[in-house]
């Protein structure tokens, strides 16, 4: 039943991620107005906005103009509810999980947010910076995250890390390299998971940007001076980076 209940719980969070994935980048209210067809305008009923089942049940489309939905909700979707079981699998019912759900479902909405729009919304970054640090001084915690010194260091190293690479970059070529969407994301993950992160987070993110963008450049469709929303990187290096925290830890304290 327990399962059921995240599962049930995840999808209808990740039908909220949709809503404010689709709103937020246009400046339009999450919790304003009920959901409609992007395409005829037409208001969808409760029938029709069931995570995932109606997705399948309507083949991808619009019930009333028959315009093909984007995929992107169903896999908004499935993503939360995996995130949401493999947190309650990890933590069970504790705060540590409160917490984990409250930044795996900020970060998949950010993810797919700047995926398409390369914006990263203040009010999701500065949300996670203050969560990130209140919670820091609770000292009974999962040890994965620091305390209130560590988290402060971290914030404000994660921040000045990726305005630095901004600053330097934009001094050399005379033009933008990072946005300072990122600097906030980056400064925020610095909140939740401490200074120590921030070296091999920025690293991750970087190689796997690099790996990503390796088949564009030999095919040049891309430079190297194309623009990349560089916030899905650093998500998905942070995902690594918490999946092998102990390892990068012990790597880090034995000097290699």
């Amino acid at each position: 039943m327990d399962l059921i209940f995240v599962i049930v719980l995840a999808g209808l969070w990740g039908s909220f991620a949709n809503v404010c994935i689709y709103r937020l980048p246009k400046g339009k209210g999450v919790v304003s107005g009920r959901s409609f067809c992007p395409n005829c305008k037409k208001l969808i009923t409760w029938k029709d906005n069931i995570p995932i089942i109606s997705f399948l049940f309507l083949n991808g489309k619009c019930r009333s103009c028959r315009k093909k939905i984007s995929p992107q909700y169903l896999i908004v979707e499935l993503i939360t509810i995996i995130c949401f079981l493999g947190i309650y699998y990890l933590f069970g019912i504790s705060l540590t999980t409160l917490f984990f759900l409250i930044l795996g479902l900020s970060l998949i909405i950010i993810f797919f947010i700047d995926l398409k729009h390369y914006i990263i919304p203040n009010v999701l970054t500065f949300s996670l910076m203050i969560i990130g640090f209140i919670k820091s001084f609770d000292p009974n915690l999962n040890p994965i995250f620091p305390n209130y010194i560590n988290s402060l260091i971290g914030g404000i190293f994660g921040y000045l890390i990726i305005w630095s690479i901004i600053y330097f970059y934009k001094q050399i070529r005379k033009k933008e390299g990072m946005g300072l969407g990122d600097a906030k994301l980056l400064s925020a993950i610095g909140f939740w998971f401490g200074w120590i992160s921030i070296p091999f987070i920025i690293f991750l993110s970087s190689v796997i940007a690099l790996l990503s963008v390796i088949p564009s450049l030999l095919k040049n469709s891309k430079s190297l001076s194309s623009q990349i929303p560089f916030g899905p990187y650093i998500i998905i290096g942070t995902l690594v980076y918490l999946f092998f925290d102990n390892i990068f830890k012990s790597l880090l304290f034995s000097g290699f």
